[in-house]
């Protein structure tokens, strides 16, 4: 079986979020079943060097987007530890002049070009390879194109007759919404896909909306979150198309990458650890107070959160108690980087308070570090449809307080029921994520039952491994292959 990949991001090459995370790890787990290719823009970011990323001979090809010729080129590489090619696109207009996977202050429909043109130079260089695909895995709204595609230009297409496709919804909130003109600027059959059965949504395209509505599989990256955006509060106008769709929708948890995420041999920790000598563990948490210069206490609990600085990850609720927490018995280091506002709440609150710091800006070493070093791990999160913050901070022993929402709920254990391996609160107010933490610290005193969660959570499996299966016998089903 062979299974084409499109992403707007693939760790470790490109890394904005989660979605990087997934698809460059749930590939390594696929590889042994199915013929896998990646493909995904090449980002200024990309460092071709450090990753040994050659252009193809004979590889540039002019695609005509509107009435605007476009140049592009094709990179490849293997994922690392893999035999799996990753094909890089390049276009010197659209993507190769920002340092960042996601620019920001960028023009809207500009945006949409550059997916636009992604996803059809996708279409025709895995012609080019002769890679025929049985699936097409697109991710997101930066690849919702691909079924439209398939269903519109594509359908008569001999290469592609028999090519499935499946959508996957990391996150319901960015639906790709445009003026219904930018269809003529992806060349794309106006009288196949515009209409309420398709990509037309309140008289505006959605991607999204056309890619529930012509794959053959949508999944979201939680049972729960599945369920979720199902409803009014969730679906972000998006829950009637998906109502319709039910029969199709599946809710797969995500992974992480275990040979990535390994405190017992990751370079970037001070000292290396495992669950049977988590006592090492104390010696990052003393590296990490140094670097934000908070005073080394190894009785007083260390609080993390990592994540993109955005409203959906509950940062609003870390305002509204800011005060609350500056007297807490506990010290916070935030890392992370988005909207100003928060940024700036942050910043002030780390210039200006004796137990919370930050850094603006994200810094994978440092990550890792705060990982290892942290006692907690904080997910206020509005919603969240999967997250993989807090599976990797019980990896690395940290018990995460998290909102009990998406895929929160299905990875978390709230204290105090058996195998617990974190905290919950359910409703989204400061003073019940207050109280969560509240409850993180009272048990922090009592090392017998914080040390057993911390066994539970750093013995929990959360590996590709169990959701891989799921993912081949969706292939398989839609398909009729082995």
């Amino acid at each position: 079986m062979k299974i084409l990949f499109a992403s707007a991001e693939v760790a470790p090459f490109s890394k904005a979020g989660g979605l990087a995370d997934v698809v460059g790890s749930l590939p390594k787990e696929l590889e042994k079943d199915a013929q896998i290719a990646i493909f995904t823009p090449l980002h200024g970011c990309i460092d071709k060097e450090k990753y040994n990323i050659k252009e193809l001979e004979n590889s540039e090809m002019w695609l005509t987007m509107g009435n605007s010729p476009q140049k592009f080129n094709l990179y490849m590489t293997k994922l690392p530890d893999t035999d799996i090619n990753v094909f890089f696109i390049k276009n010197d207009w659209y993507f190769t002049p920002f340092k960042e996977v996601y620019p920001k202050y960028l023009d809207p429909r500009y945006e949409h070009e550059r997916y636009i043109s992604f996803s059809l130079a996708v279409m025709e260089y895995a012609k080019k390879l002769n890679f025929r695909a049985d699936v097409i895995h697109a991710n997101d709204w930066h690849t919702a194109m691909l079924p439209l595609y398939l269903h519109s230009n594509y359908r008569f297409d001999d290469f592609w007759k028999d090519t499935k496709c499946v959508f996957e919804i990391h996150n319901l909130a960015y639906q790709g919404v445009w003026f219904e003109d930018i269809i003529d600027y992806a060349n794309m059959r106006k009288d196949i896909v515009y209409n309420e059965w398709g990509c037309e949504h309140y008289g505006r395209v959605n991607w999204m909306k056309g890619a529930i509505n012509y794959s053959d599989r949508v999944v979201a990256v939680s049972p729960t979150y599945s369920r979720e955006i199902l409803t009014g509060e969730y679906g972000e106008g998006m829950d009637y198309t998906l109502r319709g769709a039910q029969y199709k929708l599946k809710g797969i948890l995500n992974g992480i990458d275990y040979t990535v995420f390994n405190p017992k041999k990751d370079k970037n920790l001070v000292k290396n650890f495992d669950v049977k000598s988590i006592q090492n563990k104390e010696a990052n948490k003393k590296a990490v107070c140094e670097y934000f210069g908070l005073k080394y206490n190894p009785n007083r609990p260390l609080i993390a959160l990592i994540s993109r600085l955005v409203g959906q990850k509950g940062l609003d609720l870390i305002r509204d108690m800011q005060y609350e927490l500056q007297n807490l018995d506990a010290d916070f280091v935030f890392l992370g980087s988005g909207d100003n506002d928060y940024e700036n709440l942050f910043i002030w609150l780390s210039n200006n308070t004796a137990n919370i710091r930050t850094y603006v800006g994200y810094k994978a070493s440092l990550a890792n570090l705060i990982y290892a070093g942290s006692d907690f791990f904080l997910m206020p999160s509005k919603f969240e449809p999967c997250g993989l913050s807090q599976l990797i901070a019980m990896r690395y022993g940290s018990l995460p307080i998290v909102r009990a929402t998406g895929g929160l709920e299905d990875t978390i254990t709230g204290y105090p029921l058996d195998n617990s391996n974190g905290f919950k609160f359910w409703n989204y107010n400061g003073w019940d994520m207050l109280n969560a933490i509240k409850c993180a610290l009272w048990v922090y005193q009592d090392k017998y039952v914080f040390n057993a969660m911390r066994k539970s959570a750093m013995e929990a499996d959360f590996s590709w491994k169990r959701s891989s299966e799921e993912y081949l016998n969706m292939y398989r089903e839609i398909t009729g292959k082995n």
